[in-house]
Parts: structure tokens; sequence; C-alpha cells
């Protein structure tokens, strides 16, 4: 999610306060290019080192929530309270939200690897203290602080690469986090399997430590940025509650609705509104604020803004579209939850390959107008293609025709991304990276409620068709408790129709996602070629301004060599 033009803060004061913090926080490069000189150097191979010790604590975030889903029937076996298992996961998704952008924010005040690294100490924290939780109440609080500190290790890393890695070079770091998606995917849910089976489900948090450790330690001893000033300047409180309101608001709403209240009960109408009040009241206040948590200054970039909402709706169509497929792929092909999951690697290997590729490309020429709206057209085609899927469609057909969408996916994801970090300044990119963060998590959890609600819809309206209201309603009401073992139990007419009723409802998801697709290849076609810095430059008033004419900020380089 990445690139374009910032407008520049106008006072004298606002100028010398941004270009002190940068130059103290950002890392200089050894030697500066030419200004105007398109720069080929490439980052010492020690910074590789470096990021890959960031990125073990993006794969920890990556990797929990597959490790702990596969654990939780044992959990509630063992623990009880299965009415409070969906806080399990609610309590962790709440905390991250909220914690992403300030962790973002508090990194460009007073230290980026610093609070990227307190981060990584939080969440391990919390993973020893949910492993060692004796009921279901300690688990779901263990959890909300294992959240508290998984929503600074991705914006945390992306913010420490942003300002280490310049944007014209990027393309090869996001690559490296492209190609980590796969692994998590395949890998979290068999480690969490083999865990709970020959260890204890505890396993599942204690595992996050060695590698957390590892992470710390490398990027401790690697990762070294200009020495940061503290900075004077406060945290702007008013606007984390107001943030923070407003993160709670939605996720509940789209946690809860439809699911254990109607969308037009006045528990969820109550959280719509409480959401649009504290976000309009949040907005006012962060146009006043000295430091605010997401800075307004971001969004006058118009390609910044574009990349934003780009990043809102590739989360909204990813998660609506890997939420539901599995459940096509359960009650129609038949196939156990593992099994159903691992036919959708053809999708992330699509993105993979083209994250790599894009990333290479981009690395080459500093192009990158191309891929978001390549991105749009092609997640376009191939959610229309997905239509094709039936009652009758072969496993193998269903699996292979997934790799169009994912091709989409990371076209947008690996464009959106870069155009974000090209178009914010040094003093912000942790909260850059922490809003684009943000808002593809708000996009998935959204898109997810009212995709979901489109498919229980054409769910139950199928169902009313083939067995009649009544029926429909007692199926519907199961739909939480059945599994593909139950459904084969059932009678013929029965299970066709419930199959047939599947297809339908992943059919009208597929349909509200080509909209969401469609909206962001339109959107796409207003971003603008803006040039990619090729070199570090922390004093840059400007993404696309001069270089610095008389060498670098820092004569440091920005990572420990190797003697």
């Amino acid at each position: 999610m990445r690139g374009a033009a910032m407008a520049v803060n106008g006072t004298t004061e606002a100028a010398g306060r941004s270009a002190g913090a940068n130059r103290a926080e950002g890392a200089g490069k050894a030697g500066g290019a030419a200004e105007g000189a398109p720069s080929e150097e490439r980052p010492p191979r020690s910074l590789y080192l470096g990021v890959f010790g960031l990125l073990l604590g993006m794969f920890l975030a990556m990797m929990d929530g597959l490790i702990v889903g596969t654990a939780l029937p044992t959990i509630v076996g063992e623990l009880g309270g299965l009415d409070q298992l969906s806080w399990v996961v609610t309590a962790y998704l709440l905390t991250t939200a909220v914690a992403t952008p300030i962790w973002g924010k508090a990194g460009d005040l007073y230290g980026r690897k610093g609070t990227f690294m307190a981060a990584i100490g939080l969440f391990l924290a919390g993973s020893m203290l949910s492993g060692l939780a004796q009921d279901m109440g300690q688990l779901i609080a263990f959890r909300a602080l294992q959240g508290l500190g998984a929503g600074g290790l991705m914006v945390g890393a992306l913010s420490v690469i942003g300002v280490l890695v310049p944007p014209r070079q990027s393309g090869r770091m996001q690559s490296m986090i492209g190609a980590m998606m796969p692994v998590a995917f395949i890998g979290g849910p068999l480690l969490g399997g083999f865990l709970t089976d020959q260890l204890s489900w505890r396993w599942a948090f204690y595992v996050n430590v060695p590698i957390g450790v590892v992470s710390l330690v490398i990027v401790g001893g690697w990762i070294r940025l200009g020495r940061t000033e503290r900075s004077t300047a406060r945290i702007d409180y008013p606007g984390v509650v107001l943030l923070s309101g407003t993160i709670l608001a939605l996720t509940l709403l789209a946690s809860w609705g439809g699911v254990r209240y109607g969308w037009g009960s006045p528990q969820i109408l109550g959280l719509a509104a409480v959401s649009v009040v504290a976000l309009v009241w949040f907005v006012r206040v962060e146009r006043r604020a000295v430091e605010p948590v997401i800075p307004p200054r971001l969004f006058r970039s118009r390609n910044f803004t574009l990349a934003q909402i780009l990043s809102f709706l590739i989360g909204a169509v990813m998660l609506g579209v890997t939420s539901y497929l599995p459940q096509y792929m359960q009650f129609v092909q038949g196939l156990s939850p593992t099994a159903g999951g691992l036919l959708l690697l053809p999708l992330m290997f699509g993105m993979l390959g083209v994250q790599l590729g894009t990333g290479a490309l981009i690395s080459r020429n500093g192009r990158y107008r191309i891929y978001p709206i390549l991105g749009g057209g092609v997640l376009t085609v191939g959610v229309l293609v997905l239509l094709l899927l039936g009652m009758k469609t072969a496993t193998a057909l269903a699996s292979g025709l997934t790799v169009v969408a994912g091709m989409g996916i990371g076209f947008v994801m690996q464009s959106t991304m870069l155009i974000t970090m090209n178009s914010a300044e040094p003093r912000d990119m942790g909260a850059a990276s922490g809003t684009v963060t943000l808002l593809r998590t708000v996009g998935g959890s959204l898109g997810v409620a009212l995709l979901g609600a489109v498919f229980t819809g054409r769910l139950h309206s199928g169902l009313a068709d083939r067995l009649g209201e009544g029926a429909a309603g007692r199926l519907t009401a199961r739909a939480g408790q059945l599994t593909p073992q139950v459904l084969d139990g059932l009678a013929a007419p029965v299970r066709d129709a419930y199959r047939a009723a599947v297809t339908s409802g992943l059919h009208g998801v597929l349909i509200g996602a080509a909209v969401l697709a469609v909206l962001g290849f339109a959107a796409a076609w207003f971003v603008r070629e803006t040039p990619l810095r090729s070199t570090v430059d922390p004093d840059g008033p400007h993404p696309h301004g001069p270089a610095h004419p008389h060498g670098p900020a820092h004569p440091r380089s920005p990572v420990k060599q190797r003697p």
C-alpha cells in the first residue's frame, strides 16, 4: 500500500521540529547519491539479517491465530466455558486493532526500534500467561494482553523497514513479507495440531517464545538506527480514546451483526451510531492535535488516500473470499477443514508469485502505477471466475480456480504498501504503516460481516425454496454446529438442498466481492506515478524532493556491519 507526493506542514517551528526528529531517528546511507541521479546502491548484506529479525516478529503475528485456532476445541475441553469461546478470538482481535495505530505513533515519537522490541516483549508476556491460564476468563484476559503486543509487530516492522530501505528497493523486502504468508498459512494449522496432540494446547502459546527471543536478539544486535531524541510531544490521548471507541464499536458490530444480534436490533444500531459519532469526533480532534495519532497531513497526498481506500477494499475482498471458500470446500466438496484449507494454497501461491515478481520489477525500474490497476482488473476477473464453482465441480479444478484471485490480491497488496511508504515523510512512517494496517484489518472485519450477511441470507432462501421455511430455519440455526460428517448423515434431499444453498451463498459472496474489486479497479486509475525515493533521506521534506546535496544525513550505516 504505497506511493506519492506529500504536502509539507508550513510553519517554521513545525519544520524545525520535524527536521530534528527525523535526523535523530532516521538512518543515513554511507555515501550520498548525486542529486537527481538514480541510485543503484543495494542495501548492505547485513541489512537482510536485520530485516529477517523484523520479519520474524511479523511472522509471530501471522502464525498466532492459525496455531491457536486448531487448539481451541482442546482448550474448551480442558478449561470449559464453551459460551465464552468466541471471546478468546474476539478479545485478541479487538486489542490488536486498537493498539496498531498507537504503536505506530509511539514509534514516530519515541523511537521505532525500541517500540517494536517493546511490542514483542508484551506479546511474549501475553503468550506465556495465556499458556499458564487456569480458566477461560484468565485466557481471555491474557489473550487481550497478547493482542496489545501483536498490534505493534506488523506496524513496527514496516515502519523500521520504511526508514532503513528506500521505496525504490523495498520491493524485495515486500516480497520477503509475501513469502511468509504461505508458510504461515500451511505451517500454522499443522504446527498447532502437532503441538496440541503431542505436547499440550499450552504449547500453542509457548511456541511463540523462542521465535520472539530470536527476533529480539537479531533486532537488538543488528538493527541500528540513529540515536533518537526523546520527543517532548505527548501522545494524543483524546484521539487514542476516540479511535479506540470507533474500532471497538466497528469490531463488535462486525462480530455480532447477523450472528448474535439481528442487523436491525437496538444493539447493532447502537454500535453503528457509536462508531459514526466517535469517528466524526476523532477527525475533529485530530485536526487540532499537536501530534495526532493519524496525522491528517498524510491524507493531503492523493496517492496516500487512494492507497488507504485500496487497502480497505482489498482487506474486505481477501478475508471475505477466504472465509467462505472453505465452507464450499467442506460442505459441497466434502473435505475436512484441514484439507479444505490446503486447497486454498493456489490462492496463496498466486499472491506469492506476483509479489516476488512485482517486487523485483519495481526495484529494477521504479515504476509501480500499473500494478494496482492490473491487480484490480485481475482480482475482478478472478472473483468472477469462481462463480464457475458448482455442486459437481472437480475438486482439483475448484482449487486451481482460486489462483487468479490470489494473483490480483498480490498485485494490489504489494503496490499499495509501497505507495503508502513512499507517500509518507520519515517522521510519519509509523503512523502511515499503522494506518494502512488498521484500514486493511477494519476492511476485512466489515467485509466478512457484510458478505457473511449475504451468505446467510442466500443460504436461508435457498433452503426455504427447496425444503420449506420451517426446515430452513432449523438448518440455518444449526449452521454453526453442522460439520461435513453430520451433513452426510442427513437424508439425501436435505443433504443436496444444503449443498446447493451453500453454493448459492458463496456465489452471493463472490458477486459482492466482485463489486468491491471493481471499486478498487476504478480507484487505482487515479494513482499518480510519483518517482520512488532511491535513497534513505530522513531529512528530506518531500517524498520526491531533492536528495541531500551535501551527502548523507547520518554518517553511520543503519545496520551493524560484519567485521
